[in-house]
């Protein structure tokens, strides 16, 4: 698969609500990262649907590069190395 353009080299921090939707933008190109604004439209891309069991802070993927998408698996390290 495809991986996105990075839009930031560092996951982003939400806090996440129980029992809510949450549509991560996956092709990168979104202004409203870590979520899908609809950028992707003509792409082979397309947002990842994930809903929170549970009230707490996530780590979302920012460098779209992550194995675990929505969330940070630290592939952004090996961007920061230049690697």
């Amino acid at each position: 698969m495809t991986k996105g353009h990075v839009a930031a080299t560092a996951p982003i921090r939400i806090e996440v609500e129980a029992g809510k939707s949450y549509f991560w933008c996956a092709c990168g190109l979104s202004s409203k990262q870590p979520f899908c604004d609809g950028s992707h439209k003509g792409s082979e891309f397309a947002p990842v649907k994930w809903t929170a069991e549970e009230s707490a802070a996530k780590f979302f993927c920012a460098c779209k590069q992550t194995d675990g998408e929505p969330f940070c698996d630290g592939s952004h390290k090996a961007l920061s190395a230049g690697t």
